[in-house]
């Protein structure tokens, strides 16, 4: 599960020089303010990296475009020759978020339940192969059980905060994920996963376009510095595009169901992202991890995916049964 270059970013010779960014990778850490260092490498070291491998995104662009191709490439093969193995790679993604968003909750002194969550995010996307969302909201509630017995043995002391923690990265991560999962059981799986990912791709791929060039009014600075009403705008246009088409050409549906499905993605990728900007302001990171060089954490890429698969979800289910 991958998201595109980037979103709603502002150029980097404005005034304030604040660098383009990749989509859900915020620099969020909280001496960044308004202003972010902008000869931050995204891995938080503040050494610049070399000339020749630094773009108006700042950061290593081919290695990003070249991992999100490989990612792509891999998704695409297993929904051409058997959907249903989409499941399988959401859960890989969801277990390796996970562990890397409890590290991140571990570096801002939230200890969340990691062995149920995880055990549990396994349990919430392959219970969707045979029981649907039944399966899933059954899981997710022994898992909140889960994790209220394992603190225990804590004591009192940061009860609520840890409990809370792991309630949030179980319904955050996981449980937004087995969405994702539910629309490749579909007869025209697919074709729904193929609209979910196009509709983020190129919600994402728009808003950088638009916000590396045209970038100038900030949407949220305090939230995120980097996002620009011109890259949403970008977003909007590009993703309004793409859900039209790949609605009618995939799924046989209406134009204006395609319209409509594109606007509601964009809508929730943005807010994903977002979110994902305050959380890591909140713990004080940059990035949930490194796995992937030129995006950070795979949880970095997960953060506009996991509400849009929900939306995605439910529209398509609602628009074209």
């Amino acid at each position: 599960m991958f998201t595109g270059p980037t979103r709603h970013s502002v150029p980097p010779d404005e005034d304030m020089a604040v660098s383009a960014e990749p989509a859900g990778q915020d620099d969020a850490s909280p001496s960044d303010s308004d202003q972010p260092d902008t000869t931050k490498a995204r891995s938080g070291d503040e050494t610049e990296p070399p000339a020749a491998k630094r773009s108006r995104a700042g950061r290593d662009l081919p290695a990003a475009i070249g991992v999100g191709l490989l990612l792509g490439a891999i998704i695409i093969v297993v929904l051409l020759t058997e959907p249903r193995g989409f499941v399988g790679i959401v859960a890989v993604a969801v277990a390796v978020s996970t562990i890397e968003l409890g590290g991140a909750f571990r570096r801002g002194g939230v200890r969340i339940a990691l062995p149920p969550v995880l055990l549990g995010g396994q349990a919430m996307v392959w219970l969707t192969w045979p029981y649907g969302e039944q399966g899933m909201v059954l899981a997710f509630v022994l898992t909140v059980l889960a994790c209220l017995l394992w603190r225990l043995r804590r004591g009192a002391d940061g009860y609520l905060r840890d409990v809370g923690g792991s309630v949030f990265t179980a319904a955050y991560v996981p449980l937004f994920a087995a969405f994702a999962a539910m629309l490749a059981l579909a007869e025209d799986g697919a074709g729904r996963v193929f609209c979910f990912m196009i509709g983020v791709v190129v919600s994402d791929t728009g808003g950088y376009i638009a916000g590396v060039l045209f970038g100038k009014h900030r949407m949220a600075p305090t939230i995120s510095p980097k996002k620009t009403w011109e890259g949403f705008a970008g977003s909007l246009v590009f993703g309004v595009v793409g859900g039209w088409l790949s609605v009618v050409l995939l799924l046989e549906g209406a134009w204006w169901q395609g319209v409509l499905f594109g606007v509601a993605v964009v809508l929730t990728a943005t807010l994903g992202d977002l979110v994902e900007s305050l959380i890591k302001r909140d713990l004080g990171i940059k990035d949930m991890g490194n796995l992937l060089p030129g995006h950070g954490g795979l949880m970095d890429r997960m953060d506009s995916l996991l509400p849009s698969a929900v939306a995605s979800w439910f529209l398509l289910g609602l628009l074209v049964p």
